[in-house]
């Protein structure tokens, strides 16, 4: 006759072990996580001014603030897209946050004109994955070789200008408040993400804030502390302008 006590013994084990290490991944998950509250998430997701990229119903949502001009965010962009075909359960909300200024501006303003022609995730492909722009009529040009109408982005503009302005504005008062220091500033659900370049590291954060939500992280939440990123102004990675040597 078998002895069933060893299977068992061992399944209690296994069993014990898993548990432990849930554990110790929640409470490590817990101290390095910058999780904003439900609330600031939900205001930031609310009425974005944007198309959105993915599925209607998500279970995850991506949040991106970025520069046209941003080398950082045109090498990011590729990935992104391939994060949406893999992840059919997630979206992509992309916050103008043009922080270069000139060009930069100009370039954030049109794309969010071309939402009134129901094409803003075409101007932001084609300005995202375009030579980096230096004048206005580049960023004219490479619209209207999108397919959009260029005269009547020029209307919206004149019309919609202090709507346009004030989305700007919110999200340069959103990217601030999440402690981020330039682009691209990523909110993954409500961990906020200012070192991911690649897709491996945007499904890694997917992942993440999922099973902080399964372990109930989410629920505790955690203020925003200080977030890792690019230097606005010298493109480097460091906390703030005052410890980067080349500001």
């Amino acid at each position: 006759m078998k002895n069933s006590a060893l299977p068992m013994t061992r399944f209690a084990s296994l069993f014990a072990m898993g548990t432990i290490a849930i554990l110790l991944i929640s409470r490590a998950l817990a101290a390095t996580a910058v999780v904003i509250p439900v609330e600031q998430q939900r205001l930031i997701l609310k009425d974005p001014g944007t198309a959105v990229l993915g599925t209607a119903n998500p279970d995850l949502t991506v949040v991106e603030y970025f520069d046209y001009n941003c080398p950082f965010c045109r090498k990011l962009a590729p990935s992104i897209h391939s994060l949406i075909d893999k992840d059919h359960k997630l979206a992509v909300v992309f916050k103008e946050w043009p922080i270069f200024g000139g060009v930069s501006v100009y370039a954030a303003r049109s794309a969010l004109a071309s939402q009134w022609q129901g094409k803003y995730l075409t101007a932001h492909d084609a300005l995202i994955s375009a030579p980096r722009l230096s004048q206005e009529a580049q960023v004219d040009e490479t619209l209207q070789n999108a397919g959009i109408n260029v005269l009547e982005l020029k209307r919206t503009l004149a019309t919609h200008g202090a709507q346009i302005d004030a989305i700007l504005a919110r999200n340069s008062a959103e990217a601030h408040s999440l402690g981020m220091r330039g682009t691209p500033g990523l909110l993954v659900g409500r961990d906020v993400c200012t070192d991911i370049g690649d897709l491996a590291a945007l499904q890694n954060a997917a992942t993440e804030a999922r099973l902080l939500r399964a372990l109930g992280v989410y629920q505790r939440g955690q203020s925003v502390g200080r977030s890792r990123g690019h230097c606005a102004r010298c493109r480097q990675r460091h906390h703030s302008h005052s410890s980067c040597g080349r500001c």
